[in-house]
C-alpha cells in the first residue's frame, strides 16, 4: 500500500491577513499571490520550526487553499487547490479536513491559520495546526 501524501489546508483569509502588506486594496491579488507561493510548498514542504510537524517540512504535499469573499473567483494551479465558499471559510476548511479523514483515516494533515477557534475545531478532527509563518511567502 502506498502512503497517503500529507494535506495541508490553508486558510487564505487569516494568512493574507497576517501580514500589513496593503492586501485590503486588493484581496483578489493577495489570495493569488499566496496561492503562488504555496507552489513551493506543495513541492518542497513547509517552512520548518513554529510548529510545523516533521512530516509537512518536505514535500510534496496536497495543498488546499480556502479562499472566500473577493477571493472566490481565484483558480487552482498545478500543486493548489482552489476552493472558493460563499459562506464561513472556517466551516470549509473544517469540512475539508473532515471529509479527508474519513475519505483517509490517520492520514497526516494540517491546517495553516492563526485563528484560536479554527485551530481547536480542527485538532479536535485530528489536524495539526500551523502558524501563517510556515507558508513561504514570495
Amino acid at each position: 500500500m502506498t502512503e497517503q501524501v500529507p494535506l495541508v489546508v490553508v486558510d487564505a483569509a487569516n494568512v493574507v491577513g497576517s501580514v500589513p502588506d496593503g492586501w485590503w486594496r486588493d484581496r483578489l491579488g493577495a489570495a493569488r499571490r499566496l496561492r503562488d507561493a504555496l507552489v513551493q510548498d506543495a513541492a518542497g514542504g513547509l517552512a520548518a520550526g513554529g510548529g510545523v510537524p516533521e512530516w509537512a517540512e518536505s514535500g510534496p504535499l496536497e495543498v488546499v487553499l480556502v479562499v472566500e469573499g473577493k477571493a472566490r473567483a481565484l483558480t487552482g494551479v498545478p500543486g493548489v487547490e482552489v476552493v472558493g465558499t460563499p459562506g464561513s471559510g472556517d466551516d470549509e476548511i473544517v469540512r475539508v479536513v473532515a471529509d479527508a479523514l474519513r475519505e483517509t483515516p490517520g492520514r497526516h494533515c494540517a491546517v495553516v491559520t492563526a485563528d484560536r477557534e479554527l485551530r481547536t475545531r480542527i485538532t479536535t478532527l485530528g489536524a495539526t495546526p500551523v502558524g501563517p509563518r510556515a507558508v513561504h511567502r514570495s
